[in-house]
């Protein structure tokens, strides 16, 4: 990336866009290139502005941020734009559902700052943010969850051995380091793997990798 990062802030309430926007604006290498008040304008934003991430609040008017999540990730004209949810509760039954929709993680709105900024350059550079023990915990209490309005799910029939072990140890939740010493590789070869898992199962990033190996039933969501 060789500008700065566009970021487009999207919740219902001014004062929190307002707060974003002054933390964004004032980190060098990041830029606010809009502010939506709903759902409905932060879909219009997005195609409008391009921006390289959305950060989209759970619970607005108009349309939810699950719903403009969906839009945004699967719209032929903003496929590239990321979705980085922000929620205010950390057990949110909502969160999972914008991660099946296509978003690249969540973060609570309580979060440091430095975490934040941390977050939008994670996402922006085509990674998830799912090292949180949070985000695994919930992705494994929501994965059998019956959701009628799902793609059918993603096959593993393709997938080699080792790109099978490489999926589980990444719904695990390790990272690219841990899972070549875990499996006495190199991290190119990590890299190498996850390209081709992301390929394979037609994965926008990470965390839809960490969906698949769940709802394929590969690795079992906590009980």
């Amino acid at each position: 990336m060789t500008g700065p990062i566009r970021v487009l802030v999207a919740d219902d309430q001014a004062l929190i866009r307002g707060s974003f926007r002054v933390l964004i604006d004032s980190t060098p290498g990041l830029t606010v290139v809009g502010e939506a008040s709903t759902g409905t304008y932060a879909v219009q934003a997005a195609q409008r502005e391009q921006p390289d991430v959305v950060l989209m609040d759970v619970r607005m008017p108009e349309m939810d941020g699950i719903e403009a999540t969906r839009r945004i990730c699967h719209g032929p004209e903003t496929a590239g734009v990321r979705v980085l949810i922000l929620t205010t509760f950390d057990l949110d039954a909502y969160v999972y559902g914008a991660l099946r929709a296509g978003a690249s993680g969540f973060m609570l709105k309580d979060a440091p700052p430095a975490d934040l900024v941390t977050a939008v350059r994670v996402v922006a550079a085509g990674d998830a943010l799912l090292s949180p023990g949070i985000t695994r915990r919930l992705i494994a209490e929501f994965a059998r969850r019956p959701d009628p309005t799902q793609q059918p799910t993603p096959r593993l029939d393709g997938l080699t051995r080792r790109e099978r072990e490489v999926l589980e140890l990444i719904a695990r939740g390790l990272s690219n380091d841990d899972i070549a010493t875990h499996l006495h590789v190199s991290l190119a070869t990590v890299k190498t793997h996850i390209g081709h898992l992301l390929a394979k199962l037609h994965a926008r990033d990470r965390a839809q990798l960490v969906i698949a190996a769940y709802e394929t039933g590969l690795v079992k969501a906590a009980t």
